[in-house]
């Protein structure tokens, strides 16, 4: 989700994600270059190979992913690399119960460090926020474009854990899918399947299958 307030550009992910969240990094996770993580019985996606942006596919009819606090239904194949532009955990609200973690993720231009330098960047409210001083570092509509907040859902504890491990700056591969969650309450939240959208709806949900850090 993006809004432009004067020079603050404002990105929502919607709000849903994981099982069990630890307080500090557990023993035993792939470090960098260690090899991807995958939860065991978790479909993956196609994959996304070297491409810089990221790979939207065609879910199959039907396709439920497993969480305790209710129905989660696939509506397309996701896989990225990006750089973490941040990290941001929640512990309140409804959506908390499905994800306590936001990253702020950018690919292609955003994943220069030239670039990032000229931007500050924070997480706040389900939201990721980006401002610039005098001129942007590239285009309005080419930042947009190219980043996003998104909500994740581990497909299973180890994959929460080592989500919860990523930090600002580290190169990640993620694989899963872009999701819609139906609460047993009747609550619902569903993905946007664009990149180059804003407003409301405009969030990307990822129940996460695979995550490996660069």
């Amino acid at each position: 989700m993006r809004l432009k307030i004067s020079h603050v550009m404002l990105l929502m992910a919607a709000v849903l994600g994981g099982t069990v969240w630890l307080t500090r990094r557990p023993e035993g996770l792939p470090a960098a270059g260690a090899g991807p993580l995958h939860a065991a019985g978790c479909p993956l996606p196609p994959h996304h190979g070297r491409s810089p942006l990221p790979l939207q596919t065609e879910a199959p009819p039907g396709l439920t992913l497993a969480h305790a606090q209710g129905r989660i239904n696939a509506l397309a194949g996701f896989s990225l690399e990006a750089r973490v532009l941040g990290r941001k955990r929640y512990s309140q609200g409804e959506e908390a119960r499905f994800s306590p973690l936001d990253l702020a993720l950018g690919w292609g231009p955003m994943r220069e460090t030239a670039v990032l330098q000229q931007l500050d960047i924070s997480q706040s409210g389900r939201w990721y926020h980006y401002r610039w001083n005098g001129q942007p570092p590239l285009p309005p509509a080419q930042i947009r474009d190219h980043s996003a907040n998104m909500h994740m859902i581990p497909g299973n504890e180890q994959i929460a854990r080592a989500l919860l491990a990523i930090q600002p700056d580290q190169h990640i591969r993620l694989q899963g899918w872009l999701v819609q969650v139906e609460g047993a309450n009747g609550w619902r939240w569903r993905s946007s399947l664009r990149r180059d959208d804003s407003g409301a709806g405009a969030c990307e949900l990822v129940y996460v299958c695979g995550v490996e850090v660069l």
